[in-house]
């Protein structure tokens, strides 16, 4: 057997109790472990798919409420830490036992091109690079994030660095006309990842601070899953079939694997496979096929039906339950009924949305609340898309793919479905029949509803407002994006005009002459825009909860840019 070393990794994924998950690539096949200072271990054999080699190993025996740095050895030999990268020791830490009163902190953010486009496009400093270099300076665990939450576009399968372009100029066995600066196999897809977390500051955070994911949309391509029609066109290009199967075989590889609790991992039926496999390359290549297939089945002919793989998930941290939404992969976009999540997968997120806990937070790489200028052409145009005269369903059409109008103002009846389900959560009542507002006995209302969203590449807060007086639990919207990008300067005033009323009425008189109903949920903003390079930090104390905006400076340090209290009850 050939020897090995880590090329990526490790990427600390999940702890829960006295375990946890860290995920590996290596160089060639190997036994990965996992043992830390104060005995706790696991190991792992890797499994190999299209000539790339993995593990995701479970550490058993962590102490609770504790921080134990450890090492990775691959067939025996320290891998991890790497002696002369003068960086602090990667560490573990668990919550205590009964962690109810234990506060909690979320980073979240979305949006990071690699380090490396800076030589090309002189992007502002990485955030998320300035993140890691003030916890490396102040080494305290006990100010560190309980979780760091990636919100999409964590790679850009479309937009690729000079280093990577060079090597798909180099490569001859390529789909028929492929676009020449994008990645389509997944051997290529593996690159963006090698580029953009062998970054070292991200490399040692990802080592040190738990980390869940979800995609957006480039990932796969920009736009993607838009609508019915952008489907229908991609499927005639020669070279997608590859680019998505691809895209998504990567992502659970890459990203979804690490999102998975421990108990859920043997569960995982793919994973079972793969790890069966002597090659798991076929299994891949099926899986990211039937997928996209099986969304095609929601997206046509079967209204509302739920996928058979589900991307999104959920888990608690102390007294927050989070739980994150896939807004792209299984869209219904069916006319007249569009919709961000089919109807099984609705399902399940009503279900984990009702629990005991004190604040809910909702992941959703796309913003549920939208400047309303935004907002209200953005529903205007489903409005039109849907018309009855086919030469005004066609433009509209064609206008929605060219303005990328597909927000959740733009999916009307999944934007109204979360508004109802927060007010229910929010007055203190359990769903009933029908899932309708007021509905079902009373319980205990949450301290706080916060949906984390990006996309956008601007930052702001904005609070929901409902006409029913009975919804006592603040609901807010957490945008923070760009992580690393940029948002053309043309495009900013637009962006702020959105939130002035003169503008967003017009909007909304635009709306309304298409005969779309005024939404039940007003909101105001109340910080930002803030359109630099940012990540955010949610935390939740008892009952309060509080958001903090940080934009980075020309020389990559950060600075507040927006603090908001986001609940009642402190």
């Amino acid at each position: 057997m050939p020897s090995s070393r880590l090329l990526i990794g490790p990427l600390l994924r999940r702890v829960v109790g006295t375990r946890a998950t860290v995920w590996v690539e290596t160089s060639a096949p190997a036994v990965v472990a996992v043992r830390t200072a104060d005995g706790a271990r696991g190991s792992a054999p890797t499994f190999t798919a299209y000539d790339h080699h993995y593990a995701l190993v479970v550490v058993e025996g962590l102490a609770p409420d504790s921080t134990t740095s450890y090492e990775v050895l691959i067939d025996d030999e320290v891998a991890w830490p790497v002696p002369e990268s003068g960086f602090p020791a990667s560490v573990i830490r668990t919550r205590a036992a009964d962690d109810r009163d234990q506060p909690v902190r979320l980073i979240f953010g979305s949006c990071r091109e690699t380090t490396q486009h800076a030589t090309a496009r002189k992007l502002p400093p990485d955030a998320l690079d300035a993140y890691a270099r003030r916890m490396m300076a102040d080494p305290d665990p006990a100010t560190w994030p309980d979780l760091l939450v990636l919100l999409g576009d964590q790679v850009y399968a479309d937009v690729t660095s000079p280093t990577v372009r060079k090597l798909l100029k180099r490569r001859r066995r390529r789909p028929k006309d492929a676009p020449a600066t994008q990645v389509v196999s997944f051997d290529e897809y593996t690159k963006l990842y090698l580029e953009s977390w062998r970054d070292p500051e991200i490399r040692w955070l990802l080592s040190t601070v738990p980390s869940v994911m979800i995609f957006d949309d480039h990932e796969v391509i920009d736009d993607w899953n838009t609508s019915a029609s952008w489907r229908a066109d991609m499927r005639e290009q020669a070279w997608w079939a590859e680019r998505i199967r691809s895209g998504l075989a990567s992502y659970w590889v890459y990203q979804h694997l690490g999102n998975l609790a421990p108990d859920e991992i043997a569960a995982d039926p793919v994973y079972a496979k793969v790890t069966a496999a002597e090659d798991a390359t076929s299994v891949l290549h099926e899986f990211g096929e039937r997928v996209d297939k099986e969304a095609d089945v929601a997206h046509d002919t079967e209204r509302w039906r739920a996928v058979q793989y589900q991307w999104s998930y959920a888990l608690d941290l102390g007294r927050t339950r989070l739980v994150m939404l896939d807004n792209r992969s299984s869209r219904v976009l069916e006319r007249g009924n569009r919709a961000m999540l089919p109807a099984g997968e609705w399902s399940w997120f009503v279900d984990r949305a009702h629990g005991v806990y004190d604040h809910l937070v909702v992941g959703a790489s796309l913003p549920w609340l939208l400047p309303p200028g935004i907002h209200h052409v953005e529903a205007w145009n489903e409005k039109l898309a849907d018309s009855d005269r086919p030469w005004v369903a066609k433009v509209s059409e064609q206008l929605r793919r060219t303005l990328d109008l597909e927000h959740w103002a733009s999916f009307r009846r999944s934007f109204d479905a979360l508004g109802e389900l927060f007010a229910r959560l929010g007055s203190g009542r359990t769903a009933g029949q029908g899932d309708r507002v007021g509905a079902g006995p009373a319980y205990a209302a949450p301290a706080s509803i916060s949906v984390l969203s990006g996309d956008v590449h601007h930052s702001y807060v904005a609070r929901a407002r409902f006409a029913d007086r009975s919804v006592r639990t603040p609901v807010h919207q957490l945008t923070c994006s760009p992580i690393h990008n940029q948002v053309p300067a043309a495009m900013r005033p637009l962006m702020t005009l959105g939130w002035n009323p003169g503008p967003a009425g017009a909007a909304r008189a635009l709306a309304r002459s298409a005969g779309v109903r005024r939404p039940f949920v007003r909101w105001k903003r109340l910080a930002g825009p803030y359109f630099g390079n940012a990540v955010a930090t949610l935390t939740h104390r008892g009952r309060s909860a509080d958001v903090l905006i940080e934009g980075t400076t020309s020389d990559g340090h950060l600075r507040t840019v927006a603090r908001q209290q986001l609940s009642d009850e402190v």
